[in-house]
């Protein structure tokens, strides 16, 4: 795919807490750098992490990827034993440094740090609420507008001091989906909370740490935690990390260096079943992450076992283009017997900025990052799967590549339903017309790509390949607002 015919999911957080003596030997800088390292794939525009050693807060922000953003000259002089991190892509507020996160504020109460995932579909009717309170806004974002939420707005019946989880609890009563977020206070702690939908994910890991230490000249076995919270569990495994368990939908949690507590779930009245986005299974996930107690590899797979049983076409192969499909390739290609092949190698020094949006050169985009595997395409008959299509402006240039070396068929194969319908929460969906299913038929659409035939995988099809390996049923639901036009809750326009 090139970079237009690409789903963004709005961001990453990453959060780490531990003792200060424990820091000594597991740098918490360098455990949320290979954190947000692993969750790249997530937000590429900008990248941001704060850490505090107890008295001060320290911050890094940059454009670009966490490779670029933090140098190594950065990360051995930065000290600290807790922080929060963030990688962006924007959905709500302009791709500038001004947007990244996290937000850090000033409070009477010490500095707090805020890093969220999602986007709040009421957010129009909060920036007003802010605004007519006086409150100044200096960005577009979504986050900012929490974080102020965070700080002024104390709810009713807070006295002395500071209540950070009635202080959530007064939040997430005003914000509507979607949103997991991090608050990092000037107290050494982190809450991490998600909305009641559980419409973005959030889950929780501990590191444990072994280090010796001299005592009247003999040698003593210590160990110690870091506790980690992540968008996924993918990041774990970078980390050194075991996965505890995913934070449930309205949970809010708080990590200190003495461990993690579950502190209060919060649930909304109107809200039947939670509505986590069930694209994180077909595409915005990383295939090694967890959610709902399965292995998203192992969803994509069913999902090509699933399409397999409901479009199988006589062919001499299965295959597809590197590499988010080809766990659903695999699936289709076990559930037919059709045996799988590569068709196409890439090239993966090329970068998806290096393809323009112009026609002329989409194509030669196309041409120079995959080469053809003429042996295994001339004259056969070729099953090509696709874990989804946005715009289709990649697809016929794929084709023209297999046809231009002698494959006799090509039959497309979609192991999602066709996107008919914007996100609001947090995903940039094209517009409605932007959308190449709401302007051809499957039919239609095989004719306009030059294929014998192309098939989708129905919701039916993508709900039962889901629903197959849950393992929580109590916080299971799905929002496929995107595929049906049925959003979770009423939108603001």
């Amino acid at each position: 795919m090139d970079s237009s015919d690409i789903l963004r999911d709005a961001c990453a957080v990453f959060g780490c807490a531990t003792t200060k003596k424990c820091s000594q030997f597991a740098s918490v800088v360098d455990t949320l750098y290979l954190g947000l390292m692993a969750l790249q794939h997530r937000g590429q525009e900008s990248s941001g992490m704060v850490t505090s050693d107890g008295t001060s807060f320290k911050t890094m922000k940059g454009m670009g990827l966490v490779s670029s953003v933090y140098t190594q000259s950065t990360v051995d002089s930065r000290e600290g034993h807790i922080g929060i991190g963030h990688n962006r892509y924007s959905t709500s507020g302009t791709s500038t440094l001004l947007n990244c996160q996290p937000f850090v504020v000033h409070t009477e109460y010490g500095r707090i740090a805020v890093a969220h995932n999602g986007e709040i579909v009421n957010a129009k009717s909060v920036r007003q609420r802010l605004l007519k309170h006086g409150i100044g806004l200096s960005t577009e974002s979504d986050s900012e507008m929490i974080t102020q939420l965070l700080v002024s707005e104390p709810p009713h019946g807070e006295s002395d001091g500071v209540n950070w989880v009635s202080r959530i609890v007064h939040v997430m009563s005003v914000i509507h989906c979607s949103y997991s977020i991090l608050l990092m206070t000037s107290q050494e702690e982190i809450y991490a909370f998600r909305d009641p939908f559980g419409n973005r994910p959030l889950c929780l890991g501990e590191i444990k740490v072994s280090y010796t230490t001299n005592l009247d000249a003999k040698k003593a076995l210590n160990s110690c935690s870091i506790y980690v919270v992540s968008s996924e569990s993918c990041a774990f495994s970078s980390v050194g990390a075991e996965f505890l368990r995913e934070v449930h939908p309205g949970e809010i949690v708080r990590l200190t260096s003495n461990g993690i507590e579950s502190l209060r779930t919060v649930k909304r009245p109107d809200l039947t079943t939670p509505a986590f986005c069930i694209f994180e299974y077909v595409y915005f996930a990383r295939a090694d992450s967890f959610f709902e107690g399965q292995l998203v590899h192992a969803v994509r797979k069913e999902c090509g076992r699933q399409l397999a049983i409901e479009g199988c076409v006589d062919a001499d192969i299965v295959s597809t283009i590197p590499d988010s499909a080809t766990p659903a390739a695999r699936g289709f290609s076990e559930q037919s017997g059709i045996p799988y092949e590569s068709v196409v190698v890439k090239n993966r020094y090329i970068g998806r900025t290096f393809i323009q949006p112009t026609s002329a050169l989409r194509k030669r985009g196309v041409t120079t990052k995959f080469g053809p595997l003429i042996d295994n395409i001339m004259g056969k008959r070729i099953i090509l799967i696709d874990d989804s299509i946005v715009r289709g402006n990649t697809m016929p240039h794929i084709i023209e590549l297999l046809k231009r070396s002698g494959a006799k068929e090509v039959h497309i194969r979609v192991a999602s339903p066709p996107l008919k319908h914007p996100c609001f929460m947090g995903v940039n969906i094209p517009t409605h017309d932007e959308l190449i299913a709401n302007r051809y038929s499957p039919l239609e659409m095989a004719k306009h790509f030059g294929v014998d035939t192309l098939v989708y995988l129905s919701v039916e099809g993508l709900q039962k390949a889901v629903a197959k390996g849950v393992k929580h049923k109590e916080h299971s639901g799905h929002c496929k607002a995107c595929l049906t036009g049925k959003y979770p809750l009423e939108l603001e326009w």
